[in-house]
This record gives structure tokens, sequence and C-alpha cells, in this order.
């Protein structure tokens, strides 16, 4: 039985890892040159860490990441919207809360990898299924054939694209820089969300003393303007709001500037296509709002890998996937989504009417969701 699993991220990765510990040796075609991360830090919340604890690999990633206090939502001013206590919240759902680099988690995943079941230079460009094998088409003239596909293959995959060509992604009305950069972070303890009339930032301490941080503005889709941004456009846009956001845009360098358009993937009829399954982005790609993309994928590979083993063929595991993780991971778009529509509030009244609002919420509410979100079970 050969299983192929398209796309080298986050996804990819983790459930070649989960499938490695059920005994199956699934090969990773990768379109990269190389396996490197796309992107900057990442927030590895108690659900995802609870998979790796699945996986036995939690200590490794723990070990290059960085342990949070809580998560704060500010507005502009620095005063307190909304305060999450993460170390309290680890104790209820058996794991902590993680920051991390991605390129250091990607080594992490990585080194429980056999190097040869990792090919990179792989992009497919098609794919066909005959008789019961499905065969691949790559850009650089190679074939392959599997018996059974697993496309990780992120938010425009190539795979859902031929089976799905009527889903399209959608922009989310925002677009967003990111950067990481050498910061003193030992005195960090928390990770924080500015909202205000100019737009949102995050600041996330991450390890080593570096630093990582985005903001997100209201904008056209793919503006030409915003694209152009220099640091010194964002310091116009955010100097004036509370420390420490104006010493960190000036800490920043332009070309350190990571920029892109916010957007999600509306929700799927299906997951799985006989031979051929959907995980990760390629399924249910989500906007950055709850922190949840990365987190969602690793328990897609978790619970790929425990219906694998308890399902009497890999049809019948495939399908079953689809049954526990739809309804779960389309709420985390939608929610996501919404959050992200509250967050990027930009009128200054009605910006205020919202954080007075959030600061009523009683606390039950917030462990409500929480639960929803964190208390999942492998």
């Amino acid at each position: 039985m050969e299983i192929g699993i398209t796309g080298g991220g986050i996804a990819g990765l983790t459930t070649a890892i989960a499938l490695k510990r059920t005994g199956i040796q699934a090969v990773v075609y990768e379109a990269a040159p190389e396996i490197k991360a796309v992107g900057a830090g990442i927030g590895l919340a108690a659900n995802a860490m609870k998979g790796f604890q699945k996986l036995g690999i939690d200590q490794a990633i723990m070990q290059e990441g960085r342990l949070l206090d809580a998560l704060v939502i500010k507005d502009e001013r620095g005063r307190l919207i909304t305060k999450t206590d993460t170390l309290a919240s680890s104790k209820k759902y058996g794991a902590d809360n993680f920051t991390i680099h991605r390129a250091r988690l990607h080594q992490v995943l990585m080194s429980y990898l056999d190097a040869a079941a990792v090919h990179t230079n792989k992009r497919l460009l098609h794919f066909e299924r005959n008789g019961d094998k499905v065969h691949l088409h790559f850009a650089d003239g190679s074939q392959g054939s599997v018996d059974y596909l697993i496309a990780a293959d992120g938010i425009h995959s190539p795979v859902r694209q031929k089976l799905l060509p009527n889903v399209s992604t959608r922009y989310a009305g925002y677009t967003c820089w990111r950067a990481v950069i050498d910061y003193p972070t030992d005195h960090l303890r928390e990770a924080s969300e500015t909202w205000g009339p100019n737009g949102r930032f995050g600041v996330v301490p991450l390890k080593d003393n570096k630093l990582y941080w985005y903001a997100c503005v209201k904008a056209k889709e793919n503006d030409l303007q915003y694209k152009n941004y220099t640091v010194e456009d964002l310091l116009q846009n955010f100097g004036s709001y509370h420390h420490p956001i104006p010493e960190v845009l000036q800490n920043t360098k332009t070309e350190q500037l990571i920029w892109n358009d916010i957007a999600d993937l509306s929700p799927l009829p299906q997951y799985a296509f006989d031979t051929i399954l959907l995980i990760g982005d390629a399924a249910h790609a989500t906007t950055p709002n709850m922190g949840q993309g990365a987190c969602q994928a690793i328990e897609d590979a978790v619970i790929l890998a425990d219906t694998i083993k308890k399902a009497p063929s890999l049809l019948d595991a495939f399908k079953e996937f689809e049954r526990l993780r739809m309804a779960r991971t389309q709420y985390i778009v939608k929610q996501s989504r919404l959050i992200g529509e509250v967050a990027q509030l930009q009128n200054k009244l009605i910006g205020g009417l919202r954080n007075s609002l959030m600061r009523a919420l009683p606390a039950s509410a917030q462990q409500k969701q929480l639960d929803k979100v964190l208390g999942v079970e492998f």
C-alpha cells in the first residue's frame, strides 16, 4: 500500500509522522526545492500541543518554543480589553501554549522523518485516477503512482482545485505585514494584540530574544500601495499606538517585511474523494484570528492516523475522517472570520463601543469558547 502526501508544510509533515507511528511509510511530495518555512512566528495552542504529545514529539518542540503566560487584547492606548490566562488553561486542557518560529518547527518535524520519505521540487501539475492507482505528474517532468493520496498542499491546493473547481478562496477584507526581528523578549511573558482605529498590531515573543509581530489594516484586495509599504509607512500608521509598538517597528527593516492579503476557504461539501483525502489548509483554510490554522492541521494528522488504525480500510478511514472533522474545522473557519471582522472595525466610535462590550463580557462566555476550541480529546 503506497500513500502519497502532497505538501511538505505543517499538515503534510505532521501527517507523515503520525502515519509512521502506525507503521505506514508515506512519501511526501513538496513543490519547493527545499523544505523551509514560509511565514514567521506561529502559536501552538493547547490542542496542538496535545496532538504532539500523542505523537511523542512535544518535548522536542517545547525546547524550540516559548511558553506564554497570557494572551491579551488592548486598545491603541494600551488599556486592557480582554486577557486569557494561558497558564491556567494549560492545567485545564492538559497542555501548555507555545510560540515558535515556523522554521524551527519545520526543522523539528523533519527530524522525525527519513530523508528518503520527503521528495522536494515536486510541484504537482495534474493527476488522474487509473484503476486503483492515482498517477501524479510533476513540473520537473517526473511522475509518481500511489494507491492513496493525501492532499496537504495548502489553501491553493491544485488537488482540490481539480476535484472541486467551483470552490474558491475568500478575501477577508484586510491585508497583513509580518516580521521576525531581534528584540529583547526575556521580560515579555504574554502575547498581545492591539485593536485601534488604524488597524490591528500583534506582538508575540519567541525564543532567544526574537520577536514576531504582525499588523493588519482594511484594504482592497491586492492593493499595490500596501504591497509596496515600507517600515516608515507602517510607522506613520501605527506610530501613535502604545509602547512597544513604535519601538518594534523602529527595530524592523523593510526587507524583513512579509506581506500578504488574508483569505480563507469557502466551506467544502466533502473532504474525502474515494482514494483521495484533503487535509489542513487544502480542506479548511482559515483566517489567523484564532491562531488555529496550524493547530487544526495537527489535529487532522493525529485523528487521521487514529482513524486508519481503527477502520477496516483506508477508504472507510477517509470517510470517517471527513465525518469527524468537517463540523469542527468549518466552525473554526466561521468563528475566525467573524472575529476578524470584529477586530478590524476601524471606526473610532464603533470600535470604542466594541471594546466596552468586550470588557463587560462575563468570564464564563470566554471560557465556553476556550472549551470548544481547546478541549479536544485524542
